[in-house]
């Protein structure tokens, strides 16, 4: 359904660290920059090796707007392991924890994940839901 999505941020360099660093571990990695560009044109994508995006970090004068609550980006894992290097990765880099790597059964029985908010204040979610 989706063809891809972007994030408004502050600080497109810090964010694109940040994503660098967080999206690794689960097979993503950045397949364009933008930096030379107007500075509210600058940006930078990312996907899967070789393809091409599905998140964009767009850089904003004024910084981006957060959405609101009920709102939050689940970026799918190849493994329970990448969720839990994810979530490690985050934290190094400045996130703030929302919600520990594990099982969450209300979601489904092998639904495992881990939930950050990024340093611009965004929610982000790795996810595998399938079994181990």
């Amino acid at each position: 359904m989706l063809h891809h999505l972007s994030f408004g941020v502050a600080d497109l360099r810090a964010a694109a660290d940040f994503y660098d660093a967080v999206l690794r571990p689960l097979g993503y990695e950045r397949v364009w920059t933008d930096f030379d560009g107007e500075p509210d044109r600058q940006a930078v994508g990312y996907g899967l090796p070789g393809g091409g995006d599905k998140f964009a970090l767009k850089q904003c004068p004024k910084g981006g707007a957060v959405p609101g609550p009920g709102f939050h980006l689940a970026f799918s894992a190849p493994s329970r392991d990448a969720v839990d290097r994810f979530h490690e990765a985050a934290l190094r880099h400045g996130a703030v924890d929302n919600g520990a790597p594990g099982l969450r059964p209300r979601y489904g029985p092998d639904y495992y994940a881990a939930f950050v908010i990024d340093p611009e204040g965004n929610r982000i979610e790795a996810v595998i839901s399938t079994a181990a």
